[in-house]
């Protein structure tokens, strides 16, 4: 059961969460043509006034440049407004996961992107560990990640994850707790919602944005942190043979943060994953506050 946050941003306020609902017509509750970002909110574990936001100026970044992709505008300074007002009017005292989202509100019945209303509202939920921070199980999936010239990838496009779920639910119906998508030319892609990492003769590869991938923030941010730590890192296409023979897999996203892989398919891997732990300890330490250098990958959010 998800414990929603008491308050959403619906309609350009903040309103209890029960109120903000919309109707049965809503036209990209038919067509998908909705877009959505997830941010961590993590209160300071040292300033209980405090709140943590995780590279917010890419995630909004992110979701306005999505908006533009279903031919609408939201700047950036109106979602990270509406984002500031809304940790304020919730105050969470414990980890959260926060969800923006840009729709088409209209209630017409044709599926089109001109001629259109749209709107903007932000949820969240509380949110600890999303996937076990002991690892977990996979399966390749026999669903196929779609191509950037069939849905536009660049963006977090709600009608893009129908694939994810037909995926997440085989994966899961057959015993893993999650599934690996390749994409058309027969290359890794990523997981149901999170980036893919390797890891052979301490070179960590992850496959390019040429391969149907999502623009993970925290993989980009794994792959900066990586190559400042001095460990070499390389973006190109996986084959599946490769995850057999691989020292380390791990999966990395908002929600997921960086989760090994303990097995796929008939697979076990060694429990020892020195690399990446080296990475998680360092993006823990980062989103809690606690490294300087890396101040400007966190918003401070006062709620005194």
């Amino acid at each position: 059961m998800h414990q929603f946050l008491p308050y959403a941003w619906f309609g350009g306020y903040c309103v209890p969460f029960h109120e903000s609902t919309i109707s049965i017509a809503t036209h990209a509750l038919h067509y998908g043509t909705g877009a959505f970002g997830g941010m961590r909110a993590l209160p300071n574990p040292v300033d209980s006034n405090e709140i943590l936001l995780f590279r917010a100026d890419r995630h909004v970044r992110r979701l306005s440049q999505s908006a533009r992709l279903l031919l609408t505008e939201l700047p950036e300074a109106t979602i990270f407004d509406a984002m500031v007002a809304f940790v304020k009017a919730n105050r969470p005292s414990s980890p959260a996961y926060l969800r923006p989202f840009v729709y088409t509100s209209d209630l017409g019945l044709a599926p089109r992107l001109h001629d259109i209303e749209t709107d903007f509202l932000i949820y969240g939920v509380e949110l600890g560990d999303y996937l076990s921070p002991e690892g977990v199980s996979c399966r390749i999936s026999s669903w196929t990640r779609q191509e950037d010239r069939s849905l536009p990838l660049r963006g977090k496009i709600s009608g893009a994850y129908i694939t994810s779920s037909l995926a997440k639910t085989e994966a899961v119906k057959s015993g893993f707790d999650e599934a690996l998508l390749m994409n058309s030319r027969g290359k890794l892609s990523e997981a149901s919602g999170m980036n893919l990492f390797i890891v052979r003769d301490n070179l960590l590869i992850t496959p390019g944005v040429d391969q149907d991938i999502l623009e993970g923030i925290t993989r980009s941010s794994v792959i900066e942190l990586a190559e400042t730590m001095g460990l070499k890192v390389m973006e190109r296409p996986i084959d599946k043979t490769e995850l057999f023979i691989a020292d380390e897999i791990f999966l990395t996203g908002t929600a997921a943060k960086i989760t090994p892989v303990r097995r796929i398919e008939s697979t076990t891997f060694n429990r020892e994953r020195p690399i990446m732990q080296k990475l998680k300890e360092k993006l823990t330490a980062i989103t809690e506050g606690r490294v300087s250098s890396y101040e400007h990958w966190i918003t401070r959010i006062r709620l005194d």
